[in-house]
């Protein structure tokens, strides 16, 4: 088959200015911050509601079963918003519903400034947080396989990766410009709204961005692939791998059409099927497994590090964040390097070691306990950064959107498991039996990945999709 892309390769001297090298280049760079940006967006709007917790419930009036209404919204919306959008994005596009789950968070955004002071501001106010939940969840499913669909393959799990950089220090800036603005004496809902004007300027940059080869190709709009690649793509590695993918599902069609059976457009049911439950049950299992035991721990690190003898403070939930930020940032310096399964793998078996030990371990030293909290955050947040690349790569390109929201729905039920059961644990069962149990989760997800994690570094998102059609 002739590749008219590979062709063209020799010809970028003659190209126009739209389709030059650096015209090119600077699309790559304003595609990954506006994803960037989303994450970021996302880890702000869930920080900054903490540093205004204190004036929000005396104004309002909040008893514990109000608040947690509150706190859980976007948890909520997350679990509802990520299959959803993920559904949506395989149907429609990437292109119209990125731009429209960043509408939402605008409209959500916005919707803040106007909670009343009467007795409908608790519902008001976690209806609100829902949609911005489901807006967050949007973006797990549409942004992460916008972004694996145009990275050069040398440099996807890297570009895939900052964006859990991006979500943790959105979190952190949030902490930080809540707190000042509230010392400053700044209205609670001035300052939950600030995230507005981060998710204007990103609905503004999003406009106009093309829609994905790989989605059309998957829709038989194969002429439209070719044309968008020609003009966005650089890569000559990225560009064949586009027309690799057209090959590929030509050949489905063609084979379809000789077995006189049609080509099934993308359910949750065939997540589940024959040819695709491995790759469900690796992904939704392993992002369960990877943030059940960290939102648990992280949520509540004083109170876990009190039973144990110490203080907590800065060396405790500071110290946990700022070590999971620099998990994080080591997984994204070596990913492309080192490959995806040695920083999956081997860190899930160290960290269910870690936790057996402080579990079974009653008397152990305060520092001891500290030393290995520490350890377990930063290891943890090292393969959890994975969470945010196998999904957007191991799914073929008609079932990524809902695959990767499918998996980040499920996940989110791990992080709600994680943060409201671990108090109930603690006072029922005693810490040391709660963290054995913590361990077990992080060794089911060790187990789970030592068979499932496939090695994708390098490899097109062609070459990865057709392990899955033989």
């Amino acid at each position: 088959m002739i590749h008219p892309t590979r062709t063209a390769d020799s010809a970028d001297t003659s190209l126009s200015k739209d389709t030059s090298s650096t015209f090119k280049r600077r699309f790559m760079i304003r595609l990954v911050a506006v994803f960037i940006g989303g994450m970021f967006l996302d880890g702000y709007i869930l920080g900054i509601i903490g540093p205004v917790t204190g004036p929000m419930r005396a104004e309002l009036q909040l008893d514990a079963l109000s608040l947690g209404m509150i706190a859980a919204g976007p948890l909520v919306g997350i679990f509802v918003g990520s299959p959803l959008a993920g559904w949506a994005t395989d149907k429609f596009g990437r292109k119209p519903m990125f731009l429209v789950d960043m509408g939402l968070f605008v409209a959500a955004s916005g919707a803040q400034f106007f909670v009343t002071s009467g007795d409908g501001a608790v519902i008001q106010l976690a209806a609100i947080r829902f949609f911005m939940g489901v807006a967050i969840g949007g973006e797990y499913s549409i942004g992460g396989p916008l972004l694996s669909e145009f990275s050069p393959p040398k440099l996807r799990g890297r570009l895939l990766g900052l964006t859990l950089v991006a979500w943790y220090i959105g979190f952190m800036t949030a902490f930080i410009i809540g707190t000042l603005l509230h010392d400053a004496g700044t209205p609670w809902r001035l300052v939950i709204g600030t995230s507005t004007i981060l998710a204007l300027v990103l609905f503004i940059a999003r406009m106009g961005l093309p829609e994905s080869p790989s989605w059309l190709i998957t829709k038989g709009r194969h002429k439209e692939a070719l044309e968008i690649a020609h003009r966005y793509v650089e890569s000559p590695q990225m560009r064949n791998s586009i027309t690799e993918e057209m090959d590929l599902r030509m050949i489905q069609e063609a084979q379809a059409a000789q077995s006189r059976t049609k080509i099934k457009a993308a359910s949750f049911g065939m997540l589940f099927s024959k040819q695709y439950w491995r790759t469900t049950l690796f992904t939704s299992g392993f992002w369960f497994c990877a943030v059940t035991p960290y939102f648990a721990i992280a949520t509540f690190a004083d109170d876990v590090l009190n039973h144990f003898g110490f203080s907590g403070g800065w060396a405790g939930g500071v110290g946990l964040s700022a070590l999971a930020a620099a998990g994080v940032v080591t997984t994204v310096l070596l990913i492309d390097k080192l490959g995806r399964r040695i920083l999956t793998v081997p860190g899930q078996w160290l960290c269910a070691g870690i936790l057996l030990i402080i579990g079974v371990w009653a008397d152990a030293p305060a520092i001891l306990v500290l030393v290995l909290f520490l350890a377990f955050s930063f290891f943890n947040a090292g393969y959890t950064t994975m969470t945010q690349v196998y999904p957007a790569e191991v799914f073929p390109g008609h079932l990524r959107g809902i695959g990767m929201g499918f998996a980040a729905s499920f996940s989110r039920i791990g992080a709600a498991l994680g943060t409201f059961a671990l108090p109930w644990a603690i006072s029922n069962f005693g810490t040391g039996p709660t963290m054995v149990v913590a361990a077990a989760v992080a060794l089911l997800g060790a187990a789970l990945s030592q068979w499932l994690a496939p090695e994708t570094k390098g490899r097109t998102l062609a070459e990865i999709s057709a392990d899955y059609t033989h």
